[in-house]
């Protein structure tokens, strides 16, 4: 099983850096690692997110999950339960702030074959916890 994840505290409160993470529009703003999002994120919706690590492809993702402002999951993948891509984000309340973990798990039948193709996500993980840290701890 293929997964990537990265974790920072941010001196911020919960509801400034949900509302950074729910504001699709905002993306390009303060995310280096994304072009664009297209869509609305909230319960059930499917979006669709543009990557700078990818150019000229979107992946469509839905939002299975969105508890605010603690956690929130997208899934994507194919039919049947073949290839499953699940990106969790979550917010924890810390004596310092909040602790902000993403994490995205590669799971299902074709997962050992398609896993071979996804380049390490790690260093664009880590920017984009970077990125978040430095809009929400900036309050812009």
């Amino acid at each position: 099983m293929k997964s990537f994840e990265t974790a920072t505290t941010i001196s911020a409160a919960p509801e400034a850096i949900w509302a950074l993470l729910t504001d699709a529009p905002g993306y390009p703003a303060w995310n280096t690692t994304v072009d664009r999002v297209e869509g609305r994120i909230a319960p059930g919706e499917t979006i669709k997110v543009h990557v700078k690590i990818n150019p000229g492809r979107a992946f469509p993702v839905k939002v299975t999950e969105f508890g605010p402002p603690e956690r929130m999951v997208w899934t994507g993948g194919m039919p049947l339960g073949l290839f499953k891509g699940e990106r969790t984000f979550t917010l924890t309340p810390t004596a310092d702030g909040v602790r902000f973990a993403m994490r995205e798990v590669y799971t299902g039948l074709l997962a050992p074959l398609i896993g071979r193709s996804i380049p390490d996500l790690q260093p664009a993980f880590d920017e984009f916890a970077a990125a978040l840290k430095l809009r929400a701890e900036s309050g812009s």
